[in-house]
């Protein structure tokens, strides 16, 4: 079993910046590709990005490049998200997730983290 924590969300003003962390623990928690989706109200939940403890390679949505940036921190056993010139529509509940497979389901999630852009 993996447990995942989210923290860093918050209310900023767009064009700012945000770096959210997931904290990952468990059994073999390394093992698993590790990433992020968000779900705006009223939306279906969407993938970000996700990244691999061992190695570092990354992998993201196409829509989601360029603003997002994912990276992990091995010794802290943490993967961050960091998202560049905030927009309104980034507004979202934004969740971590492990043992993500390439159809973008995932085997273990976080309880989220609330990120709300203002204009």
């Amino acid at each position: 079993q993996v447990q995942l924590v989210e923290s860093g969300g918050g209310l900023v003003q767009a064009g700012g910046s945000l770096r959210l962390s997931c904290s990952a623990s468990g059994r073999d928690y390394n093992h698993y590709v590790t990433g992020w989706f968000r779900q705006a109200p009223a939306k279906e939940r969407e993938f970000i990005a996700a990244i691999r403890w061992s190695g570092g390679d990354t992998y993201y949505d196409e829509s989601m490049k360029g603003r997002f940036t994912i990276s992990r921190d091995n010794a802290k056993s943490t993967v961050y998200l960091q998202i560049d010139s905030l927009k309104p529509e980034d507004t979202a509940v934004y969740y971590c997730a492990a043992g993500i497979a390439a159809d973008r389901s995932a085997d273990f999630w976080g309880q989220g983290t609330q990120v709300t852009v203002s204009s």
